[in-house]
């Protein structure tokens, strides 16, 4: 089961990204819409489900350790520039210029998401963080291509760049497996990856919610698809 929603993650990833080829004039507000909508889902799904499950496994020491990831996000947005939560920026160059430091970033960002979807000894998969961390990569995804393409690589080795992102989730979460089978069980650090996580969940769905443009008429179209999140997030859990 847990192979089939690993390859599930994979291939939506890659079916965001790869959408951008066929809508490279889609109008840029659908991608903040998308964002708000994946953003407001992961912070529900947060508050709601994640938090709680780790404060009652770890205690009242995992405030640390979400601290820590929320503080770890900032570090790796120097890197990534923020294209986890929508903002894609290209440098012109005259020649192809691979955003290396970016892919970095992203990839690290998505390694560590994945790390925590390991199940527990005895414990079922964690439904509500493969969800956040599906609908989060989706726009995403569809931004990291248009700037690959933008930055003047081939449909070629942006689509392979695109895979390699893809994967970093599932392998995190089988590097998790690796390690904790290190220790004979998940719990010796599971709560502790968890927390860190969710810090980063935190930092990436509060800046897109609270990031608000001129635009009033857009402002409207952002709380609908904000309301909308957070609803299918409380139907869901």
């Amino acid at each position: 089961m847990q192979l089939v929603l690993y390859f599930l993650l994979i291939l939506s990833a890659l079916l965001a990204g790869s959408a951008y080829l066929l809508f490279k004039k889609t109008n840029p507000l659908y991608l903040k819409l998308a964002l708000s909508f994946s953003g407001a889902f992961l912070f529900a799904v947060t508050v709601i489900h994640l938090i709680p499950e780790a404060y009652l496994h770890g205690g009242q020491g995992i405030g640390i350790y979400i601290l820590v990831g929320f503080l770890f996000q900032i570090i790796l947005e120097l890197f990534s520039e923020g294209i986890e939560h929508g903002h894609v920026h290209v440098h012109h160059h005259p020649h192809a210029a691979f955003p290396l430091s970016i892919m970095l970033g992203l990839c690290i960002h998505s390694f560590f998401e994945g790390m925590p979807l390991a199940q527990r000894n005895g414990e079922v998969f964690n439904t509500g963080l493969f969800a956040g961390i599906l609908l989060h990569h989706l726009p995403v995804a569809f931004a990291l291509m248009s700037l690959l393409i933008a930055s003047g690589l081939s449909k070629t080795k942006s689509l392979f760049n695109l895979f390699i992102f893809a994967l970093m989730a599932p392998l995190g979460a089988w590097a998790s497996q690796f390690i904790a089978s290190g220790f004979g069980a998940n719990e010796v650090y599971f709560d502790k990856v968890m927390g860190v996580v969710i810090g980063i969940f935190l930092h990436i769905s509060t800046t897109i919610l609270f990031e608000s443009s001129e635009q009033h008429r857009f402002n409207y179209y952002k709380m609908g698809a904000i309301l909308a999140g957070v609803g299918l997030a409380l139907m869901i859990f």
